[in-house]
């Protein structure tokens, strides 16, 4: 029972340290961690075996939400510099960065293997590289140290990187700072006065293929109604736009003047849907290319991908996975849903059969191992439940099986999972946290900073000087490249754009696994080069 209390105040305390915020910074989750290492410290522990579980659940969860982009994006189609490929080798990129450079940081600063890779994770931001180490390690204590002391240092460094290649000027596009609310989607209705845009398709019009806009609605004889598939702008027609809100004022200015006192009252039961895209046939291509609304009289208003949401340009590509919001009649949204893929019916419902039959086999197959000219590899606790979490997310159905859930329940059970394994990871490496840091410490925080250093600046070059990405796309897919979600927060708050988010997602889903099946790698290539446990 003790345990179990230690066990509930460790997350309380953690949680709560989580939500401080300084200079726009927190540590969210993984706060429970150092909560933990001073519990362990003064002899506290925790019931054994459940940050087993808790890990389990949440690497998972990992697997469902990265499986429906990560197999597909080897196989993007898009031909842009800036492309959903070109995204992922760069998130690929920066995670090979760190790798070789903590192999060489830690032969020559003689440094253990578990602590190298405990290192490694926290400044690479990547919470499920640490469960891979730490299931695997032969001191798991080490790994939480080393996790714990780089983890402060990798958030800060992405945050700086992040703020500083705003104020550069490597690129033409624009930075709206002026509003205190970015990155939040709305509407206005839009009285077309411009004589330019007239007898014109929304399609035709520039300003709204190139912006993140578009136009869901149009007043129809009094009535809000879907924009027809042929329809053309007319002189004082009266338009729903949906954006961003720097994206929305200019497109409006285009088209005409907002009318600031309207409130359309749109019908949104029968003539809007959300479809999940589980079509291989519209995967890879982009909005103009679909041509949605001149098919079949439907507008895509906006896109969830993982969990981000955004207005679409007519150049932004649809994924596996995503859920689009669509506009239409009821009989054309009928009509596109089986093309497109399926409507998720039953969003709010959790499939415990489905939950547990996944987390048994990805136990299953990672406790099987099999040994190579004298060494034994197995996927470990970590590695099976990402492996088969990876699969179901990507086909979402296999027979009675689901390979997805709520967004609620996902979210509970990923941040669940983690705060318990934090919560072990901690309490055992408490023991002798002050020993490594009294005898490492100030080594352990330059290597950690040279760790995240290396590969923004690698990233950033070949982004700039190979890839030649734009700075916004620059900086969201390295953001996703380190897995930093808080960078990423910083960026989106100062832009519009939702550029950042599409660009991080692109990247995050192949960093994210590749840090978490390379880690366990690295750390006995790291005790062979070092000859150290």
């Amino acid at each position: 029972m003790t345990d179990l209390i230690t066990l509930l105040f460790i997350l309380v305390f953690g949680l709560l340290m989580g939500r401080v915020r300084v200079a726009g910074i927190g540590f969210g989750t993984s706060s429970i961690l150092f909560v933990a290492l001073v519990a362990g410290h003064f002899g506290l522990t925790i019931p054994a075996g459940i940050d087993t579980l808790g890990l389990v659940l949440f690497v998972y969860c990992v697997g469902i939400a990265a499986g429906p982009t990560f197999f597909r994006s080897f196989a993007d189609r898009g031909q842009s510099s800036a492309g959903p490929r070109a995204l992922v080798g760069l998130g690929a990129l920066v995670v090979v960065a760190g790798v070789f450079t903590t192999a060489a940081a830690a032969w020559f600063m003689n440094l253990p293997g578990d602590l190298a890779g405990g290192l490694m994770a926290g400044a690479m931001t990547s919470t499920p590289a640490l469960g891979a180490i730490s299931e695997t390690a032969t001191d798991p204590g080490a790994v939480a140290v080393g996790f714990g002391v780089a983890y402060p240092i990798g958030i800060t460094a992405v945050v700086l990187f992040v703020q500083i290649g705003l104020k550069l000027n490597r690129s033409n596009t624009p930075i709206d700072t002026s509003s205190p609310q970015q990155q939040t989607i709305g509407h206005a209705v839009v009285r077309i006065g411009n004589p330019g845009v007239v007898g014109r398709r929304p399609s035709e019009v520039s300003a709204i293929g190139d912006d993140q806009c578009q136009i869901s609605r149009v007043e129809i004889e009094g009535r809000w109604r879907p924009v027809p598939s042929q329809y053309r702008f007319k002189l004082d027609d009266r338009v729903v736009l949906v954006g961003q809100n720097a994206d929305t004022g200019r497109v409006a200015e285009t088209l005409g003047e907002v009318i600031e006192s309207e409130l359309p009252v749109l019908d949104a039961d029968h003539e809007r849907k959300l479809v999940v895209v589980t079509s291989s046939e519209i995967c890879g291509k982009s909005l103009s290319e679909l041509s949605f609304r001149s098919r079949f009289g439907v507008t895509v208003a906006r896109i969830r991908r993982h969990e981000f949401e955004f207005v679409p340009s007519s150049r932004t590509y649809v994924e596996f996975g995503d859920v689009l919001t669509l506009v239409g009649e009821s009989n054309d949204l009928a009509r596109i849903t089986s093309i497109v893929g399926h409507r998720p019916r039953t969003m709010n419902e959790t499939d415990l059969l489905s939950l547990t039959f996944g987390l048994a086999m990805g136990v299953a197959i990672g406790a099987c191992s099999v040994s190579l000219g004298g060494f034994s590899l197995s996927l470990g606790m970590a590695g099976g439940p990402l492996a088969v979490g990876l699969v179901l997310g990507h086909f979402r159905r296999l027979g009675p099986i689901r390979g997805s859930y709520p967004p609620a329940a996902m979210m509970l059970m990923t941040e669940g999972g983690l705060a318990v394994f934090l919560a072990g990871s901690g309490t055992r490496a408490g023991a002798n946290v002050v020993e490594v840091l009294t005898e490492r410490g100030w080594g352990l925080a330059l290597v950690a900073t040279v760790i995240v250093v290396v590969p923004l600046l690698v990233g950033t070059l070949v982004a700039w000087k190979v890839l030649r990405l734009p700075r916004l796309s620059l900086l969201g897919a390295t953001c996703g490249g380190m897995t930093s979600t808080p960078g990423l927060a910083v960026l989106t708050e100062a832009t519009d754009s939702a550029v950042p988010v599409t660009s991080y997602v692109s990247a995050y889903p192949v960093a994210l696994v590749l840090m978490t099946v390379v880690s366990p790698m690295l750390v006995r290539l790291i005790t062979m080069l070092t000859g150290s446990p």
